[in-house]
């Protein structure tokens, strides 16, 4: 039976548009596979968003992000492409991160090159590091991994210098070992589709519901030749928008029934959460 690390790679390799949905939080996650996702995404921003209320701006540490994948590796069997933001430092504190995070269960780590500390790639204001001490990051990275953990690393020069200095980059981090390649927030669609025939790496598309690239359909992307299709906060907003109606006809007509439309029924959250499961180990060890 493959591993996830290797169930993983061959996804990436297969370059057939596989959606990966972000999870903020162990019930997104488990709510992901029980929809029948092939992996998931620890996202950085979900974290930062949910678990602390801020924007995306550099707030989350290595404790939070490995904390958060340890809980997710337990509640899911997908395999797991964790956000490490910028490596919480320079190449030593990024072979450290890599470690941390393989050891909490990550099948990929993501790696960027933006100045610490970082923001959400379709923010404005971005500024990226030397391509070199980027490099010297991958190379700690792969240095640092065991087990076949894979390595992606994200660019978000577009922004900063130009779409061809953003495929320069990838090309470098791909000859320092990346296993897949981010080019984040290319914002047209001629970039879009460009990047699969100027990178030969596995890549992931994100597209980022509001932000700066364009929408296009998971499977065009995975006609491209793209790896995976991020939907990094896709849940994350609609439990936003969920919460806001449900908290909405509360505050409103001063209570809530039993609605499907509006709120997860009682036994379905039972369910997701694995009660039936608890339920029998207290009769077995009753």
């Amino acid at each position: 039976m493959q591993s996830t690390k290797q169930q993983l790679k061959a996804l990436a390799e297969a370059r057939r548009g596989v959606i990966v949905p972000g999870a903020f939080n162990a019930l997104s996650a488990k709510v992901i596979e029980d929809l029948g996702y092939e992996a998931l995404y620890v996202t950085g921003a979900g974290v930062t968003n949910m678990g602390f209320g801020l924007p995306d701006q550099g707030f989350m540490g290595l404790t939070d992000i490995a904390d958060h994948t340890a809980r997710i590796r337990d509640a899911v069997e997908l395999p797991l492409i964790v956000d490490a933001d910028t490596g919480f430092g320079n190449a030593l504190n990024t072979y450290h991160a890599v470690r941390t995070l393989e050891r909490a269960g990550a099948d990929c780590i993501q790696l960027e090159d933006q100045v610490s500390p970082k923001r959400c790639g379709h923010f404005s204001g971005k500024a990226v590091i030397e391509t070199s001490e980027m490099v010297s990051k991958i190379r700690a990275a792969v240095d640092a991994r065991r087990d076949g953990l894979l390595v992606m690393a994200r660019t978000d020069a577009a922004a900063v210098h130009g779409f061809d200095a953003a495929v320069e980059r990838a090309q470098a981090y791909a000859e320092a070992g990346a296993d897949i390649l981010f080019v984040e927030a290319v914002t047209t669609a001629e970039h879009v589709r460009a990047l699969p025939q100027r990178l030969q790496v596995p890549q992931l598309m994100n597209m980022v519901i509001g932000g700066k690239t364009p929408i296009v359909g998971a499977d065009e992307l995975g006609r491209l030749g793209y790896g995976f299709v991020l939907y990094a906060n896709a849940a994350l907003q609609g439990a936003v928008a969920g919460m806001q109606k449900v908290l909405a006809q509360l505050r409103d007509a001063r209570e809530v029934r039993e609605d499907p439309t509006l709120v997860a029924p009682f036994a379905e959250r039972q369910r997701l959460v694995g009660k039936p499961f608890w339920d029998a180990l207290e009769k077995k060890y009753a």
